[in-house]
């Protein structure tokens, strides 16, 4: 996984593109009628219910666009939200506020429908020891925001990228000649480069399986577009091998049942791909 010096990188770079992709050359709407020196305050209302994700980032999105700005939180990331709810205040030139507002707005309405739909699965997942991870599946350029949001829903981050995790997919098997040598020249190549990455293969029958399982490394088998029966028969093949994830269109109708075959993960695009932004408006005050 990425470390934490990696992903605050990230959130800065997204702050920086969205700010100059926004802005450009100047707010010209504010700069031609609000004096450099006015000072307001708007407060950010949720016009909707759900999880509410994306507080901390608008701190941050302020304290670049102008570190005079003051913020005043009411509810913090994670927080279940409603109608009315005021999650913050915040206060400075009222310049400064109107060009971050649509920076603050995009990201938060899409990161609260982001932490509510995975809390949604958290909630379906409760009793049982399989755990939620988002996939690669989000949108390009604001990734780090999207993985953020399932973390913030209850949900756990799989690979951030190609460069975190080793997953053989389908295709990598393919090329490579098979699982058992794609496995190996995995193993080569991660001796030979000197890098510590965890292993993940992906299995498209009970065969596969077999053969994964005969490797060793081997951190964790992906069981992909399994019905329920073969997925409790993979379970049970694998033990205590290494440890397992059920993926491939699942859903709120079916989570639970893949959660109550036995497997450790369950990964869902839909977490990131899926989703209707949550209502929020930034109004003066």
């Amino acid at each position: 996984m990425i470390t934490q010096e990696q992903f605050h990188k990230e959130i800065d770079i997204i702050i920086k593109n969205a700010i100059r992709e926004d802005v450009g050359d100047g707010d010209h709407s504010s700069l031609s009628c609000i004096p450099k020196d006015a000072m307001g305050k708007a407060k950010l209302l949720v016009k909707d219910e759900g999880i509410l994700a994306g507080v901390d980032f608008a701190k941050k999105v302020f304290a670049y666009v102008d570190d005079a700005m003051e913020i005043e939180i009411n509810l913090q990331d994670g927080a279940k939200v409603n109608y009315g709810d005021i999650a913050f205040y915040v206060s400075g030139r009222s310049q400064s506020i109107l060009k971050a507002e649509r920076l603050v707005l995009n990201a938060m309405q899409r990161m609260s429908a982001i932490a509510t739909k995975t809390h949604s699965f958290v909630e379906l997942l409760e009793g049982t020891e399989t755990k939620i991870l988002d996939t690669r599946k989000t949108t390009p350029g604001i990734r780090a925001l999207e993985k953020w949001a399932v973390k913030i829903g209850g949900g756990e981050n799989h690979r951030f990228a190609l460069y975190d995790m080793i997953m053989l997919k389908d295709n990598h098997i393919d090329f490579a000649g098979g699982i058992t040598k794609a496995i190996q020249k995995t193993q080569n190549y991660l001796k030979e480069t000197g890098r510590d990455l965890k292993i993940i293969v992906e299995a498209r029958n009970l065969k596969e399986v077999e053969e994964i399982i005969q490797s060793d490394g081997v951190y964790r088998i992906l069981l992909d577009n399994f019905d329920y029966a073969d997925t409790r028969s993979a379970v049970a093949l694998i033990g205590d091998t290494c440890l397992t994830e059920s993926s491939g269109n699942i859903n709120e109708k079916t989570v639970r049942k893949y959660a109550e075959c036995g497997v450790d993960y369950i990964s869902s695009g839909a977490l990131t791909h899926s989703v209707y932004n949550m209502d929020l408006s930034l109004k003066a005050v």
